[in-house]
């Protein structure tokens, strides 16, 4: 049987000087609760994360093959790819898949030297940068509604990450296939997964 998620939430937050990444864990399988501890958002290089929604296998065969393409190119060139350089190669990936395409939806966020990215990519393989939020799955509707009315340009990384948990808080709330428990990563000169103790400070702030 393939394990699908058929709903999902994730967000991405443009801050300054860094991303932030959010999901919950909620995995399901038409109305069945596949799983309350699914993973859905991976490092993909040193300061590159993905957050994936879709068929699971997808998405982890996805991963696999951009953290050793990301990895070989460091180890050639001695320097990490940009994110839109990781960007343009899933893009390419994706598209390749015309007939049986990979059915995902993909958020990718990093900083290289050209400071934060944020990147959607569909499962056909366009991309677009974000400019300052983004969010996927079937709870984003509510994400965005969330995300539009409290983004401020310049917001700091760690407004950033309370905003992201607020959105994926509320969608939760909305949208019974996204649920459990919530995601969040940081990344700006380094790849930070919001640690349990942390996440429960945010939560008494939403």
């Amino acid at each position: 049987m393939v394990e699908v998620f058929k709903g999902t939430t994730t967000v991405g937050v443009l801050c300054d000087g860094g991303v932030v990444l959010a999901s919950e864990s909620r995995a399901t399988m038409g109305n069945f609760i596949a799983s309350s501890a699914a993973k859905k958002i991976y490092q993909v290089d040193d300061l590159v994360g993905l957050t994936t929604a879709g068929v699971v296998g997808d998405a982890q065969s996805l991963v696999r093959m951009i953290q050793v393409e990301a990895r070989l190119y460091k180890m050639q060139r001695g320097e990490p790819m940009t994110v839109k350089a990781i960007t343009s190669l899933l893009s390419n990936v994706l598209g390749s898949r015309r007939y049986f395409p990979f059915m995902v939806q993909l958020i990718l966020g990093g900083v290289d030297r050209y400071g934060p990215k944020i990147y959607s990519l569909d499962a056909l393989g366009g991309q677009i940068e974000e400019r300052k939020i983004v969010s996927t799955g079937s709870g984003s509707p509510v994400a965005y509604g969330v995300l539009e009315a409290m983004y401020k340009p310049g917001i700091s990384v760690e407004d950033g990450t309370v905003l992201a948990a607020r959105a994926i808080h509320n969608a939760m709330k909305r949208d019974s296939a996204s649920g459990d428990k919530i995601e969040l990563v940081r990344i700006t000169d380094k790849y930070e997964p919001v640690g349990d103790q942390e996440l429960q400070e945010i939560m008494k702030l939403l």
